[in-house]
């Protein structure tokens, strides 16, 4: 390796540092979405098993349609986040290869970027939505 190689591999890594923060971002958010479609999942089988004649707990059953919406949401924005790590790795992938060929990769990577923060936007949106209809007052009884 000359010294331009080196210093385009060089420029791949400085241009990595932002998409790997990015990427670990995703990741704990992934894991926090994860968490709350857990906890609807719980929920919802916990709503299930209740008998619709019991006299206490039976109108639980009425929030089962809300139940769906959130686990709905949920699982849009754990898509969403799963898309944007995608194209983060993409991202990562297209910078280095693309300075192993020696290839201009600022433009590729700008897009890939881009997107990655559109869809993890997205998931974001997704979870907002989500926690506006969260909590009721069948989450208490």
């Amino acid at each position: 390796m000359d010294a331009t190689d080196l210093s385009r591999l060089a420029d791949a890594i400085g241009h990595a540092v932002a998409p790997t923060f990015l990427l670990g971002a995703t990741a704990a958010f992934v894991s926090l979405l994860m968490g709350r479609f857990n906890g609807i999942l719980d929920r919802v089988r916990y709503v299930n098993l209740i008998d619709e004649q019991d006299p206490e707990r039976g109108h639980l059953k009425s929030d089962l349609p809300r139940l769906k919406k959130r686990a709905r949401l949920i699982n849009d924005a754990i898509l969403a986040a799963v898309a944007s790590a995608a194209c983060t790795v993409a991202l990562v992938i297209l910078s280095f290869g693309s300075a192993l060929l020696g290839f201009r990769h600022e433009p590729g990577v700008a897009i890939m970027f881009i997107l990655a923060l559109v869809l993890f936007g997205a998931s974001l949106i997704s979870l907002g939505r989500e926690v506006q209809i969260a909590l009721t007052d069948y989450d208490f009884a």
